[in-house]
């Protein structure tokens, strides 16, 4: 895996970069690059420019000059957080609330990514979504399940963390058949521990089905991402499909 800048629309570019797992298991991440209709540019979720990928930022941004904002939207995507600031100080920085308890000394804007009033502030470029009946922050940092997910309207763009993964079929099956989106394993230890906990995620997958459903990109953090693809709100349904069984047996439990 290696760094890259995917040029996906007039407006969007995905930057897929390195994360290491123990120095030596590299799963990837990224950040993308997004023109507003303002004409300015933000950064969804942060990570550490450098060389040609840098270079082509600052030229598009006149070297963060038209960079508004960095807004991070993965409460457990923190490695990069204060490298990016750094590289472009004049940008509101925006996160969550774990974020702001994590970096205390960075100057974050007053509003929470995942609150309405954020949403509110990007409406003309974005939709923002946040999955219901799961952990937003969970208390074991190990799972990574939920995030805010943002969908670029201009460039049918959905923009994910963890939540949403574009992955490789194994062996043969992989070779003659695409490969497809499927939700984070981390999902049976994610759900909330409640009475309707599941009825809540699954009307939340079918309602972001339904409404992003004619988006064309997918850019997934630690897989791929999809360019120009037809039938998301099929893959995504397909997606909660496969996880029945594991819902099932949550709600049998908890209700």
């Amino acid at each position: 895996m290696a760094e890259q800048i995917i040029r996906v629309s007039d407006d969007f570019w995905n930057i897929r970069g390195d994360f290491k797992i123990g120095g030596v298991l590299n799963i990837g991440t990224h950040t993308s690059l997004v023109r507003l209709q303002n004409g300015r540019f933000v950064f969804l979720d942060a990570y550490t420019l450098s060389g040609d990928i840098k270079a082509t930022v600052d030229e598009i941004t006149e070297k963060g000059a038209l960079l508004d904002a960095i807004i991070n939207l993965h409460p457990f995507h923190t490695v990069h957080v204060s490298a990016a600031h750094a590289m472009y100080p004049e940008a509101k920085l925006f996160g969550t609330r774990r974020h702001v308890e994590k970096f205390p000394d960075l100057p974050w804007q007053p509003v929470r990514v995942e609150s309405e009033e954020f949403a509110a502030a990007y409406a003309e470029d974005f939709e923002f979504s946040i999955p219901a009946g799961v952990d937003f922050i969970s208390s074991n940092e190990n799972l990574h399940f939920s995030s805010v997910l943002a969908y670029h309207k201009a460039s049918k763009t959905i923009h994910v963390d963890d939540t949403l993964m574009y992955l490789p079929l194994p062996g043969l099956i992989g070779k003659l058949r695409a490969p497809r989106v499927g939700l984070h394993p981390t999902l049976s230890r994610t759900l909330e521990k409640r009475a309707g906990a599941v009825s809540d995620f699954r009307n939340w997958a079918k309602q972001l089905a339904y409404a992003w459903g004619d988006a064309e990109n997918l850019c997934a953090a630690h897989s791929a991402t999809i360019l120009r693809e037809g039938d998301m709100a099929g893959q995504i349904r397909a997606a909660l499909g496969r996880v029945e069984k594991t819902l099932k047996k949550h709600e049998k439990k908890y209700g």
